[in-house]
């Protein structure tokens, strides 16, 4: 122990300076753990979330919550012109369907008069009510009876000649298969999302024994053999668009070279944008999510291309990525705690529910935490965007840059001011904000930009659909077909086309004009020919391999 107060000043010194470093260990730890604990406590909540709770973020509103009953308020909004649907009557929903009257005749003894016996004299007839009759599909075998036609005059001259009429070209040799029965399994595949098992059940009930090895024969080869040529068509055309959306959702396949039955695939989403012509959607089998994939898929392309925040769409060149905000607010949504998730709600600008417009000064409202003001401020935005959404193009840009600009500036100098915990998710969704704070703000460059990627996601939910009924896929070759198939389904819905008719319409005459270029454009979705044939509800009897002609090439 020091007997000389400098020595014992400078032990003290040395002693207090000690204490302060331990202080600031100490507190960097505590924080530390404390991130940690905030950590550990959201994964906690995600996976019970996933376990028990729901996976949607669609919320109910407050006055739907069991056992709550809350005051009606009246809540002023900005006003504007909202065009409201006119509401359908009977008549308007079956105006497609064909009408067969029954006339209800009085029976021969009763056309007495009951008062002085005299015969009675037709009056007329009332409407009385309608009802809906479906006729079963049934299943008949056709035989093709080939004329041949022989030259009596040259055969006794022993010369034979023979001339035979033509017959419409089978879809597969030696194979009961029609076109309209293969457009079926594809429309119950691909539309309807029924596994060929069940569609193997559903045929015997007709009376026909198609096993599902067969049924699933016939999709892969016609899709793979006939649809594809119309496929590379509409690939062709929608690298020419200037705006498109990607999106990608995994998949499985069982039997694939060098991958094992329980490795990821996936299914790649490419769709035209609202630049005001007819809409494409394709589907993309690939093996893996790899950059390189859309690199190909879209090699040609240069535009403005609408996506979430992968990075794989960053390696593609010539192109401006517009991020989408629905992502983006979705990170801080999951950023909120999960008792107060339910009170928020998430605006879009294709609900047709009424929204009272977001409060301004999102930044200082101190009853919301930092993820709710996240969300705040997309909302807003979503909100601006579905007052522009039926604007012209010029127009829409004019609005957005008018309004728009300022919020997003609130909202970035906000968010600079925010310190979230190290690896929370409110971090994530912080960083994830910054890290695309160029790509969000791109929309505002072309009023056909949308602001979110939603139209690719309910694309890529169809498939999903499809794929909790069949499961995976057995080979590439059966996720390719499917990805050709639903590209025309979907493709075909886009273009509010009877989706069977126009299966079944390709299959007629694809198998004679597959490698005709003016043929495989006259069976386009949006072709005249097209729209003529199957728009509306169509009777297919009428239209048969026999009877159906050729294109007008």
């Amino acid at each position: 122990m020091p007997h000389d107060t400098e020595d014992m000043i400078q032990l003290l010194l040395n002693t207090n300076k000690e204490q302060e470093q331990t202080i600031v260990d100490l507190r960097a730890t505590i924080k530390e753990l404390r991130s940690t604990i905030a950590n550990l406590n959201e994964t906690i909540d995600e996976l019970k979330r996933k376990i028990f709770g729901t996976s949607s973020e669609k919320t109910r509103r407050p006055d739907q919550e069991e056992g709550i009953q809350e005051e009606e308020t009246v809540t002023v909004v900005k006003e504007h012109t909202r065009t409201r649907r006119k509401k359908s009557v009977r008549a308007d929903l079956y105006e497609a369907l064909p009408i067969k009257e029954i006339s209800c005749d009085v029976p021969p003894e009763e056309r007495i008069c009951p008062d002085c016996g005299s015969p009675m004299e037709h009056l007329g007839y009332k409407f009385v009510r309608e009802e809906l009759r479906i006729t079963p599909a049934k299943v008949v075998r056709v035989h093709y009876m080939q004329e041949t036609l022989m030259c009596p005059v040259c055969r006794q001259e022993d010369e034979t000649t023979i001339v035979e009429a033509k017959t419409p070209t089978p879809l597969l040799a030696h194979s009961p298969a029609s076109p309209d029965m293969v457009a079926m399994v594809m429309y119950q595949k691909s539309f309807l999302h029924l596994p060929f098992y069940r569609q193997s059940k559903d045929w015997m009930e007709k009376g026909v024994p198609v096993p599902r090895e067969t049924a699933a024969h016939w999709y892969n080869y016609c899709s793979l053999e006939y649809l594809s040529p119309v496929y590379e068509v509409m690939h062709q055309e929608l690298l020419a668009r200037e705006i498109l959306h990607a999106d990608e959702v995994p998949c499985q396949v069982l039997h694939e070279e060098g991958k094992t039955a329980t490795s990821k695939s996936y299914m790649w989403i490419y769709l035209s944008g609202t630049d005001g012509k007819p809409p494409i959607i394709l589907y993309d089998y690939r093996p893996g999510r790899s950059g390189d994939y859309p690199i190909e898929f879209l090699h040609g392309f240069t535009g403005m291309l609408q996506c979430d925040g992968y990075s794989a769409y960053g390696r593609i060149e010539d192109v401006v990525l517009v991020c989408c905000l629905a992502h983006c607010r979705r990170k801080f949504f999951e950023a909120v705690p999960k008792a107060r998730q339910k009170k928020l709600k998430l605006l879009d600008i294709n609900s047709e529910q009424e929204l009272a417009e977001p409060p301004q000064g999102t930044a200082e409202d101190s009853s919301l935490l930092p993820a709710e003001k996240g969300v705040a401020f997309c909302n807003r935005l979503f909100y601006m965007e579905r007052l522009y959404k039926e604007l012209p193009q010029e127009e829409r840009k004019q609005k957005r840059q008018e309004t728009e600009p300022a919020i997003w500036n609130e909202f970035w100098t906000w968010l600079e001011t925010l310190e979230p915990a190290g690896g929370s998710k409110l971090e994530k969704a912080v960083n994830y904000a910054f890290n695309h704070k160029e790509t969000l703000m791109n929309y505002l460059l072309d009023g056909r930009c949308e602001i979110s990627n939603n139209a690719a996601e309910r694309r890529a939910k169809t498939y999903v659909t499809g794929r909790k009924n069949f499961l995976f896929h057995d080979t590439a070759d059966g996720a390719t077909a499917s990805a050709i198939v639903l590209s025309l389904i979907e493709t075909a819905k886009a273009n509010n086309l009877n989706i069977y008719h126009y299966l079944y319409t390709l299959l007629l005459y694809i198998p004679d004009y597959k490698n005709e270029p003016a043929g495989i454009k006259q069976l386009l979705p949006w072709s005249d020919f097209i729209k003529e044939r199957c728009t509306g509800i169509i009777d297919i009897e009428k239209v048969r391999p026999e009877e159906r002609g050729n294109l007008n090439i």
